[in-house]
């Protein structure tokens, strides 16, 4: 029993001796693996929450993040939506400063008085010697004869026109329904003046004459010269024989004036028949229309100088007059009827 007790007891402490160096021998490596080892491992309810609430702490924190993931997303979007307005805006700024550029320079060239110097800068005796000279018609129509580019005498003459056709139409008590007198007087005379020269220029184009716009202002313009006079004469000396004398004289002058020069510059007789004739025929039957169409009054006087009296006819209007009159003036004319047989 005692050997059995020693022998195991020598086991035993043999085994609990390897032990002890397979304790010895490892302890290192025991000890690194504890160290290791994580201290949430445990199963208990206080591990359990402290681990939920550090996963919900790090969902927290993942959020975050991801938020101003999303705010740079917008804002990115908004830095380009930025972008394209302020491009928009330079667009806008760029087309109104130059569309200003535009309407600035287009109103410093109409504005500009430079511009319109030449076509009147002119002396009073070269007026008073071209409004003589529109009165003379020219002999050379084998050479393009000098046309006056300038249109101060032209304005003027039409300006003067305006008040003698103004003048004429309320010395004759002429009515204007639409409009006034001189709306119509103005409307009449630069009408004429600036669509017939267009009429006249485009004529000229067509049959190949050496003549300008400008050069057309003119010479119609100074054509008016004529029709001044004559206007001015009949609208106070009303006799039909004396316009016609001055419609053919002096209108017939001025006529002819213009139709010389344009025969010098136009080349070809048909050509010249259509663009001469078409002149002639405009300025002399313009002469009539003034006399005629707002001197409604002037013809009645006319009439009268030339001896043809017609009396007004007698207006008979019927009177209400009282009873007692009546039978006092029938008994009176009885009377007097009785007295006299």
């Amino acid at each position: 029993m005692a050997s059995s007790s020693g022998s195991s007891r020598n086991l035993t402490a043999a085994d609990w001796g390897g032990f002890d160096d397979n304790m010895q021998s490892g302890g290192g490596a025991a000890v690194i693996d504890m160290e290791n080892m994580d201290d949430t491992s445990g199963s208990s309810f206080e591990d359990m929450g402290e681990i939920h609430q550090r996963m919900k702490e790090e969902e927290e924190e993942v959020e975050g993040e991801g938020a101003p993931e999303d705010g740079e997303e917008d804002g990115a979007f908004l830095g380009m939506k930025g972008v394209k307005g302020q491009l928009g805006r330079q667009v806008a700024d760029e087309m109104w400063q130059a569309g200003k550029r535009q309407a600035s320079k287009a109103f410093n060239l109409y504005a500009n008085i430079d511009i319109l110097r030449p076509y009147f800068d002119v002396e009073p005796i070269q007026v008073r010697n071209r409004l003589l000279e529109s009165m003379i018609p020219v002999k050379m129509i084998s050479f393009p004869q000098k046309i006056a580019g300038e249109l101060y005498g032209p304005l003027m003459l039409v300006f003067t026109m305006v008040a003698i056709l103004l003048h004429g139409m309320k010395s004759s008590g002429t009515i204007i329904r639409e409009g006034t007198l001189m709306g119509t007087a103005i409307g009449t005379c630069f009408g004429y003046w600036l669509g017939v020269s267009s009429f006249i220029y485009f004529l000229a184009y067509l049959c190949n004459a050496q003549i300008t716009m400008l050069q057309t202002l003119s010479l119609l313009g100074y054509g008016l010269f004529g029709h001044c006079i004559v206007l001015f004469i009949t609208y106070n000396i009303h006799f039909h024989s004396l316009f016609y004398i001055f419609w053919l004289c002096i209108g017939g002058l001025s006529t002819l004036r213009m139709v010389a020069v344009l025969l010098s510059r136009t080349v070809g007789h048909t050509q010249r028949l259509i663009l001469c004739g078409t002149m002639a025929a405009l300025h002399m039957l313009f002469l009539l229309y003034l006399h005629f169409a707002y001197h409604k009054v002037v013809e009645g006087i006319l009439d009268t100088l030339d001896g043809v009296i017609v009396p007004p006819p007698i207006q008979r209007v019927a009177r209400d007059l009282p009873v007692g009159p009546n039978t006092l003036l029938n008994a009176t004319v009885q009377v007097l009827l009785a007295h006299s047989r």
